[in-house]
C-alpha cells in the first residue's frame, strides 16, 4: 500500500480548490447580503412612506405658518384634522399673512373671489370651454362646511389651492375614474386618495445601487416584477382613458408633461390612479410658459421632460406648438410594458398600433381624426383580449 511521506498530505486540497471554493463561499455572502440590503430597504421607503402621512408636528408647523387656520370654519378644521389625522392646536402663532380680501363682507368676498378665480382661469386656460361653469364648480367646492356660503378662509384655502395644476386638475376631473378623489384640503395642503400601487412597476431599489445598475438590465428588471398580461392591459386602457379626459375637454386641453411610470399607479382592482399630475399643465399656460424663450437648438426648448416644442432659428426663440400629443407620450411608454407578455395572436397588431401612436405628431394633416382613431383602435382590441379573462 502506497503511502505519503507527509502525514498530513492525504487531507490537504489542492490550491486551485481552495481558491475556487473561497471564490464561491464569498460569490454567495456578497449575494445574501445584496438580498438583505435590498430587503431592508424596501421594508424601510415602505414604512417612511407610510408614517409621513401622519405627522402631525410638521403638518401643523406648516398650516399655522401660512396663518390660516384661525379664519377657517369649524367644520372645515374638523374635515382637516380628521383627513390628516393631526390635532390643531394654537399655541403656535402665524408668521405670514396671506392677503386676499380687505375687511370684506360676506358678499363682497364672494363677488370678488370669483372675479379673481375667473381671471386665473382666463391667463391658464384662456377661451377654451365655459369658464363661468368652472368658477361655479370652484365655488362649490370651496364650500368647505356646505352652507351655500364663501367665507374668508374658505376662499383664502381655495385661492392657494387654485395656483396649484394637479389639484385644479382633481376638480376639473372629478367625476372621472382615473383621477384620484379629493379628500380634504386647507391652504396649499390637500389630501388625496391613497393609491396601493404607486408605479407601472413593482420594484424599487435604493439610489447607491440604482447608479450601478445598466439601464438595459433596470428594464429588464422592471419587467418581471409586473402584473399578468390582461391586469397589464387594463392598466393600459385607464391611461387611454385618461388621455382621453384631458385631450380637448369641457375646459379646454392638458398636456402631459412628464409621463413616466413613477407617475402613474394602480389599485387593488388594477383601475389606474393618477399618483402625480404636478406636471400635467394647461397647453395655453404652457404656450406662455415657453414661448419667447432663448434657445440654441431644440433641445432648449423643453419644459417638464416630454413638453418638446422646437427652435426657431431665425429668431432663436422656442415656438409655442409643442411636436407631440399626450397619446403619442402615452404610447411610448406602455410600448414594452404591453409588448411583453402579450398573447401571440395579437401580439403584432398591437405592435403596429402602438408604433402608429408613437409616430402621432401635432402638426400632422388631420391629427384630431389620427388621434381618434388610433385611441378607439387600440383601447378596442386590448378590450377585445381581456373582456373574458379572470385577471381583467
Amino acid at each position: 500500500m502506497a503511502r505519503s511521506l507527509c502525514p498530513g498530505a492525504w487531507l490537504r486540497k489542492p490550491y486551485y480548490l481552495q481558491a475556487r471554493f473561497s471564490y464561491v463561499r464569498m460569490k454567495y455572502l456578497f449575494f445574501s447580503w445584496l438580498v438583505v440590503f435590498v430587503g431592508s430597504w424596501i421594508i424601510y421607503v415602505q414604512y417612511s412612506t407610510y408614517t409621513e402621512l401622519c405627522r402631525g408636528k410638521d403638518c401643523k408647523k406648516i398650516i399655522m405658518y401660512l396663518g390660516i387656520w384661525d379664519n377657517l370654519p369649524g367644520v372645515v378644521k374638523c374635515q382637516m384634522e380628521q383627513a390628516l389625522h393631526l390635532d390643531f392646536g394654537t399655541e403656535l402663532e402665524p408668521r405670514k399673512e396671506i392677503v386676499l380680501f380687505d375687511k370684506p363682507t360676506r358678499g363682497t368676498t364672494v363677488q370678488k373671489f370669483k372675479e379673481m378665480v375667473y381671471s386665473l382661469f382666463k391667463a391658464k386656460l384662456g377661451d377654451q370651454g365655459n369658464l363661468s361653469e368652472l368658477v361655479n364648480l370652484i365655488l362649490t367646492v370651496a364650500d368647505g362646511d356646505k352652507d351655500g356660503q364663501v367665507s374668508l378662509g374658505e376662499a383664502k384655502s381655495a385661492w392657494a389651492l387654485l395656483q396649484l395644476n394637479e389639484f385644479l386638475l382633481m376638480v376639473i376631473l372629478q367625476d372621472k375614474e382615473h383621477t384620484p378623489k379629493l379628500m380634504g384640503f386647507c391652504g396649499d395642503l390637500y389630501v388625496m386618495e391613497s393609491v396601493e400601487y404607486t408605479s407601472l412597476y413593482g420594484i424599487s431599489l435604493p439610489w447607491v445601487i440604482e447608479l450601478f445598475i445598466p439601464s438595459g438590465f433596470r428594464r429588464s428588471m422592471d419587467q418581471l416584477f409586473t402584473p399578468s398580461w390582461p391586469r397589464k392591459a387594463k392598466i393600459a386602457i385607464g391611461l387611454l382613458e385618461f388621455v382621453e379626459d384631458v385631450f380637448h375637454g369641457p375646459y379646454g386641453n392638458f398636456l402631459m408633461c412628464d409621463t413616466s411610470a413613477k407617475n402613474l399607479g394602480y389599485n387593488d382592482k388594477y383601475d389606474l390612479k393618477m399618483v402625480d399630475m404636478r406636471k400635467i399643465v394647461p397647453e395655453t399656460n404652457l404656450k406662455e410658459l415657453i414661448k419667447d424663450r432663448h434657445c440654441e437648438s431644440d433641445l432648449d426648448c423643453v419644459y417638464g421632460t416630454d413638453c418638446r416644442t422646437s427652435c426657431d432659428q431665425s429668431t432663436m426663440k422656442c415656438t409655442s406648438e409643442v411636436i407631440q400629443p399626450n397619446l403619442a407620450k402615452a404610447c411610448q411608454l406602455l410600448k414594452d410594458y404591453l409588448l411583453r407578455g402579450a398573447p401571440s395572436e395579437i401580439r403584432e397588431e398591437l405592435e403596429k398600433q402602438l408604433y402608429s401612436c408613437i409616430a402621432l405628431k401635432v402638426t400632422a394633416n388631420q391629427m384630431e381624426m389620427e388621434h381618434s382613431l388610433i385611441l378607439n383602435n387600440l383601447k378596442t382590441l386590448l378590450w377585445k383580449k381581456i373582456s373574458y379573462t379572470n385577471d381583467s
